[in-house]
């Protein structure tokens, strides 16, 4: 039923916490969750990045913002808000909830100082109108591994794979993925606490598969990289028909990386490997002997959103030469609307107010979508996202933003 009764958002207080998460695990329809998840959630809550509605005494509204470092085209790592934790109760839909709270992280983000703020969305239809866009995609796979094969790379060989248990090797396995952090755009920094996120294990999630299983790849008694996986135990009449789970995968070079997909393809008694989240370049597919049995779907992950244009732009690298002026619009950041020259190359970047004449006009949202290098400004364009306004400058800002490695967001917050 509407009510008149007014609404105040605030910063969310530590004794609250506890009411803010169960608000949270409702309005996201999850069943009862682990004391081991509230309390790992409370470690990473930075509360006075934390927002809370509320309607008298009543918790009607949640959102956060953890403070993440992301990889940009280039190598830089980017300070980026992390926006997490958004919630509107059923109760309080259509009535501004979410557009305020908006409105005060977007805020806060510009005076912190943070250039760029991504997110995973739940809905992906809700977040465009504040300026996000899908950035980076996510590749799923259903591998009939008793008919797919794999040809591995010479040295492959050399690689010894062994079983460890999860947490005794992570620090090993977090020294892996930090080397592989500068290598994809998207990729995000580890935060301290973030390693225990891999290693949450509840028995009320595995749906019937196994305790979480840690593989680490080693060569010259150096680990070189790692598996962490759950198998689910399968009969059908003709015999064995069990599945692996693929939860994560790192590795430092080629022939680890393939050792670890040739484990998972052998393990016995299993017929399947379900992928989900991985890179959509990812190595195996070029591996394999038959792709379509490996039933593969690309879906959206990483959302992104320009706060500071100027700083965002001038922050990562160009593939080629460019030298264009942009005129963005931006509705609920209107301290990004106007023209700016960008001016790149593979060394570097600026990104300057001009008077100039504008070359290409586009949306805050297009920028966001274009930013890490995996939606072309081309494809835009002809979507009628993206206008021409001097000929030849879409293809040159095109092939420019683009990247020699499609954009990964490696794991949810």
């Amino acid at each position: 039923m509407a009510t008149d009764r007014a609404t105040e958002l605030k910063v969310l207080r530590a004794e609250e916490f506890d009411g803010w998460w169960e608000h949270l695990v409702r309005a996201f329809g999850a069943g009862p969750a682990s004391a081991e998840e509230r309390e790992l959630d409370r470690s990473l809550t930075d509360f006075e990045r934390s927002l809370a509605v509320w309607e008298g005494s009543e918790l009607v509204g949640t959102g956060g913002a953890f403070r993440f470092r992301m990889t940009v085209p280039g190598g830089a790592v980017l300070p980026t808000a992390g926006v997490t934790m958004v919630s509107v109760a059923a109760t309080h839909r259509r009535r501004g909830v979410l557009t305020s709270m908006m409105r005060r992280q977007l805020d806060d983000v510009r005076e912190w100082g943070e250039p760029l703020a991504a997110l995973t969305a739940s809905e992906p239809a809700i977040y465009g109108r504040f300026g996000y866009a899908a950035a980076t995609f996510q590749l799923q796979a259903e591998i009939d591994t008793s008919r797919v094969t794999l040809d591995v790379p010479a040295g492959t060989d050399g690689v010894r794979v062994r079983y460890a248990a999860p947490a005794e090797v992570l620090a090993a396995c977090e020294a892996v993925y930090a080397r592989t952090v500068p290598l994809r755009p998207g990729m995000l920094a580890r935060q301290p606490g973030w390693e225990r996120v891999a290693l949450l294990d509840p028995e009320s999630e595995r749906d019937g598969a196994s305790a979480l299983q840690c593989v680490v790849a080693e060569r010259d008694g150096e680990v070189t990289g790692y598996a962490r996986f759950r198998t689910r135990l399968g009969w059908s009449p003709s015999g064995h028909d069990g599945t692996v789970a693929l939860e994560d995968l790192a590795a430092v070079d080629p022939v680890s990386d393939a050792a670890l997909w040739q484990f998972l393809f052998g393990i016995d008694l299993m017929s399947k490997l379900t992928v989900r989240g991985r890179p959509v370049d990812d190595a195996w597919q070029y591996l394999v002997s038959d792709i379509r049995r490996c039933l593969t779907r690309v879906q959206d992950k990483g959302y992104v959103r320009l706060v500071d244009v100027g700083a965002a732009l001038a922050a990562r690298t160009y593939q080629t030469p460019v030298d264009v002026v942009l005129a963005v619009e931006d509705a609920f950041c209107p301290w990004n609307t106007g023209r700016w020259r960008l001016t790149g190359d593979p060394k570097g970047a600026s990104c300057e107010r001009t008077t100039d004449p504008a070359e290409l006009a586009l949306s805050v949202r297009e920028l966001g979508a274009a930013y890490l290098g995996g939606v072309s400004l081309l494809s835009l364009a002809r979507a009628g996202r993206v206008a021409e306004l001097r000929p030849g400058a879409l293809a040159e800002a095109s092939t420019a933003f683009g990247s020699p490695v499609t954009p990964w967001l490696p794991h949810g917050f």
